[in-house]
């Protein structure tokens, strides 16, 4: 009998701790919400064709062909190179866009990256220590957001040279004290916590605790704000590529391709209104997954993405009977 309840035992499959606590697992409610799935496969399918997309398409991004200037998109006759039509010198809008997004990614993600650890980890280190440290990094980081971001990056970038590198550092430090000041303020909530006091009675020294205790329970708020931060460092950067101080020529992104097609407007629409468009979806995905993110990192509001469909129905039927 012990054999026979150990054999079935092992042949059941293994739960992951969520589900034996009567939770479903972070995936599970991902699933369950349509647009936070839709959203999440919008920004994989973007993070795949930055990955592998420039070598499967980087000469053709480059390739010239005076005999397909301007050809208009959705034109099987073309070709599938062509089939988002080609630009004014006759090079595949297709394959242009591709390599347009890795160059966008590699500015938006290391600039977002950059800021949330130095920020993050400077506002947790600011938040638990408090007194004149909390009040000297809390004045510099008022002294940065007194610029505004984006201008403060025309100057920067009119006085040095408008390349990549610059493009991440500048827009790093102009978001550092978002990171900062959430982290300030997580911190020092956190401070008085049971936990935290608990730590601290036993002679736990200060940057254990934050290591161990303060950081863990802060990275959920701090990842929800990067992907919403995300959004803006990379409309940031499609706004100083258009404005000629951003991206520079052979490199290409999505801004960059958005001001080369503007004075196209009225003969080849698609210059400009593709790449736009492509902006225009991949920060509506990342919002629409930073919204997800921000309910399902809240044990306060994670209940929300367990119900179904009938407890859901039945909740609102009470909601509106009780109106």
């Amino acid at each position: 009998m012990t054999q026979t309840h150990s054999g079935t035992a092992s042949a059941q499959p293994k739960r992951s701790r969520a589900e034996q606590l009567g939770r479903p697992s972070m995936w599970r409610m991902l699933l369950r919400d349509r647009f936070a799935t839709l959203a999440a496969l919008i920004l994989t399918f973007v993070t795949l064709t930055a990955v592998f997309g420039p070598a499967l398409m980087g000469e053709l991004a480059t390739r010239q062909d005076l005999m397909f200037m301007n050809k208009p998109p959705f034109d099987p006759s073309n070709g599938w190179a062509y089939i988002l039509g080609s630009d004014s010198l006759g090079r595949s809008m297709l394959a242009r866009m591709v390599v347009a997004t890795r160059t966008t990614l590699m500015v938006a993600v290391p600039a977002v990256l950059l800021a949330m650890v130095i920020g993050s980890l400077w506002g947790v280190w600011a938040g638990y220590h408090r007194g004149r440290r909390e009040n000297i990094s809390m004045r510099l980081a008022d002294i940065i957001m007194s610029f505004p971001s984006l201008l403060l990056a025309v100057v920067v970038l009119y006085v040095f040279s408008p390349s990549a590198a610059n493009i991440v550092l500048i827009l790093a430090i102009t978001r550092i004290p978002i990171y900062m000041r959430t982290a300030r303020a997580e911190s020092a909530e956190l401070q008085s916590r049971t936990f935290v006091d608990a730590a601290r009675t036993f002679g736990t020294r200060p940057n254990a605790i934050i290591v161990r205790h303060v950081i863990p329970v802060v990275t959920p708020t701090l990842l929800t704000l990067a992907t919403l931060e995300f959004c803006f460092v990379m409309l940031a950067e499609s706004s100083l590529s258009f404005l000629g101080i951003g991206i520079q020529p052979p490199d290409v992104s999505w801004g960059l391709m958005v001001a080369q097609g503007r004075q196209y407007l009225q003969t080849a629409w698609w210059l400009s209104i593709l790449p736009g468009l492509a902006i225009v979806i991949t920060a509506v995905a990342a919002n629409m997954l930073a919204a997800w993110m921000r309910i399902a990192t809240d044990p306060s509001q994670r209940w929300r993405l367990t119900l179904d469909k009938a407890t859901t129905k039945a909740f609102k039927k009470v909601i509106k009977d009780a109106k």
